[in-house]
């Protein structure tokens, strides 16, 4: 099993004493399950899809997202704690059981997220979520214009590339916005199971219909290990994913570290150093954007890194 906390999350935060403490994290998603390793740090729940009021998640999808991010694993230990394990957690469910949704749901929670950022202090929003594009529309779809609008008003916006790989102009709708920042697989060359389909090289590729290069940059998502919904029927606390769906919340869950270590960067700002701090995986740009996120690098640009 690939553990979160053991490669990806760097001893650097530990030793900083970075939880992502106080940063808000919206996730559109599935919902959530209020599992014991959120330890109350779910501040709002807002679905569009069930109009229900108390917090669920009737796919797990968003659950298991919402680890990766700001789990915090006492009961092990601390051995499946998320990237940023005191961060706020905003669940905006706006995809069903299946884990399908409709574009007027999600531009509906994007515009709840914007209504109510300064009451949580929303700084980051995750989108594992996402769809073919459609040819023609590329930029002009009015998923892209949802995360802009979002991306403008100050956001830092993370969307995933999309498993629709391995073909060139493979990313999925909004991950192809020239603004937001799109995050692609970097180990995607294992086999895996999504959706009880078992592929490989499935990480979107750019360059997209406006021949702009994406994904910006990479993270792992195979057999990523995170918080279970199904626990709550008697299930295990914890199971793995893959996707990209999994590397997003992992770079959205280092913002979060580096947001709580430096608040005053702005978006733009976030981006320029998440592409900084990046090591070159020897793949095509198309394929790793500026390459595979290194969260010491992110946290200490200064320094001196091999």
């Amino acid at each position: 099993m690939y553990q979160v906390k053991k490669v990806v999350r760097a001893d650097a935060a530990r030793q900083m004493g970075l939880t992502g403490e106080g940063i808000g994290v919206a996730i559109l998603d599935t919902g959530i399950y209020l599992h014991p390793d959120f330890q109350n740090r779910v501040l709002a729940f807002q679905d569009f899809v069930g109009r229900r009021s108390f917090p669920y998640d009737d796919n797990s999808h968003g659950t298991h997202i919402a680890g990766v991010i700001g789990g915090r694993s006492l009961s092990t230990g601390g051995r499946y704690d998320g990237m940023a394990p005191g961060c706020r957690l905003i669940m905006v469910k706006v995809l069903d059981s299946k884990g399908d949704g409709i574009v007027a749901n999600v531009l509906s929670g994007l515009r709840w997220i914007r209504a109510y950022r300064e009451k949580y202090n929303i700084r980051i929003v995750n989108i594992s979520v996402g769809s073919a594009c459609k040819p023609g529309t590329g930029e002009n779809s009015t998923l892209v214009r949802g995360v802009d609008a979002a991306w403008d008003a100050g956001l830092v916006v993370v969307v995933a590339a999309g498993n629709e790989g391995p073909g060139p102009m493979s990313i999925t709708t909004p991950g192809i916005s020239r603004k937001v920042i799109t995050v692609g697989c970097s180990d995607d060359y294992k086999y895996v199971e999504v959706a009880g389909n078992r592929i490989v090289d499935y990480s979107g590729r750019g360059p997209t219909e406006s021949c702009i290069c994406k994904p910006d940059l990479v993270a792992p998502g195979s057999n990523i290990v995170s918080c279970n919904a199904q626990a709550r029927r008697g299930g295990n606390l914890y199971t793995k994913k893959s996707g990209t769906s999994m590397a997003t919340p992992i770079v959205s869950g280092a913002i979060a570290l580096l947001l709580e270590k430096e608040p005053e960067l702005t978006n733009r700002d976030v981006k320029l150093r998440l592409l900084s701090a990046c090591d070159d995986c020897g793949l095509s740009r198309n394929q790793q954007g500026h390459g595979r996120l290194n969260v010491r690098k992110l946290l200490h640009p200064s320094e001196r890194i091999r």
